[in-house]
């Protein structure tokens, strides 16, 4: 089989045995899968309401999924996406809290974007020292940061932030508010999505052309294949470990545009999810391509919310599970592909 048909057909081949395998998961729940599908479809791909919310979640999972996708070249798991993406939200609340009046809107949304990506970047510029410096693992030092990220926002949000009686900190400047686009157009009435969904599909295409259409992108991609060739040939492999790190630091911090910016308006306890982790199942279900993990985020972003709609008739579980699924079979399809 050819490298381009199996990029293509494995991902497609595995989501059909994961909806397969759902399907009778369903069935022994008691419930027709059939109807289950169609009524998911019905409130999701079918509903403005619907394709709105799917839409809000797109936005997060592909910035998350950029932020493993890019130090995935350099052979790089990186895990931190949660911490990352929570660091940049609490950086953008806190930055936009503190805007003096008058500023007018463009200054104050770079402002409180720029804050989200240089707090995600340097949260994951931390990894990145540590893998060059002392060789510790990026597996281990991400899932570690993690835990210490929810901690430090926690304990300022709790101790230094958080408006009286609340969990959340003091609402953003107005001028950095991003508006939805239900205020703007009309269009998803009552959703969340709003135009921060164009930042996340316009770093996804500066991610492409970076990975694939320059010379560092080249540079990165040959250090990531052979580290000691590279180094002979005059590529730092270390320079680009922490290039990558921290772009990818810095693309899970730009999801605070969407979560902050443009819905809530301020931080809140948990306000996150899991997005960060599920950014990294629509990384591998894309293969780690900036473009395709567009189309991935989407998917699971269809399935979180799809199974929220449906969660009257059988557990939302079934399609967390589901996720799950279908990552493990692109792992197993890829395996058998390349044998």
């Amino acid at each position: 089989m050819k490298p381009s048909t199996r990029t293509l057909l494995v991902p497609l081949v595995s989501v059909l045995a994961a909806l397969l395998l759902n399907a009778c998961i369903i069935a022994l729940t008691g419930r027709d899968p059939v109807m289950i599908f169609a009524k998911m479809l019905q409130t999701t791909l079918l509903s403005p309401y619907g394709q709105g919310q799917v839409l809000f979640r797109t936005t997060t999972l592909i910035c998350t999924a950029l932020a493993v996708a890019l130090p995935f070249r350099l052979r790089l798991f990186n895990i931190g996406a949660q911490g990352q993406l929570l660091m940049g939200a609490f950086a953008a609340a806190i930055t936009g809290a503190l805007l003096p009046e008058g500023l007018s809107a463009p200054v104050s949304l770079t402002a409180c974007i720029l804050a989200a990506m240089t707090a995600g970047a340097l949260w994951a510029a931390v990894a990145a020292l540590l893998k060059t410096r002392f060789g510790v693992s990026e597996v281990i030092s991400t899932i570690m940061l993690n835990f210490i990220a929810e901690g430090i926002a926690g304990y300022l949000l709790t101790r230094h932030f958080a408006l009286p009686s609340t969990v959340h900190t003091a609402p953003i400047a107005d001028s950095a508010l991003i508006p939805n686009f239900s205020v703007l157009s009309g269009w998803f009435p009552n959703a969340p999505a709003n135009p921060s969904l164009f930042i996340a599909l316009a770093a996804a295409g500066i991610f492409y052309l970076l990975i694939f259409k320059t010379r560092f992108g080249f540079e990165m991609r040959a250090a990531g294949l052979r580290p000691e060739a590279a180094l002979h040939a005059g590529i730092q492999p270390a320079r680009h470990v922490m290039a990558a790190m921290a772009l990818g630091g810095a693309a899970a911090g730009l999801a605070a545009a969407n979560l902050v910016l443009g819905y809530k308006h301020f931080y809140e306890a948990g306000m996150t999810g899991g997005a960060g982790f599920t950014g990294i199942a629509a990384a591998l279900l894309a293969g780690a391509h900036p473009l395709w993990l567009v189309v991935s985020a989407s998917f699971l972003a269809l399935l979180e919310y799809g199974g929220l709609a449906v969660n009257a008739y059988v557990p939302k579980d079934i399609f967390m599970v589901m996720e799950a699924v279908t990552i493990i079979f692109v792992v197993a399809f890829t395996a058998l592909g390349k044998r």
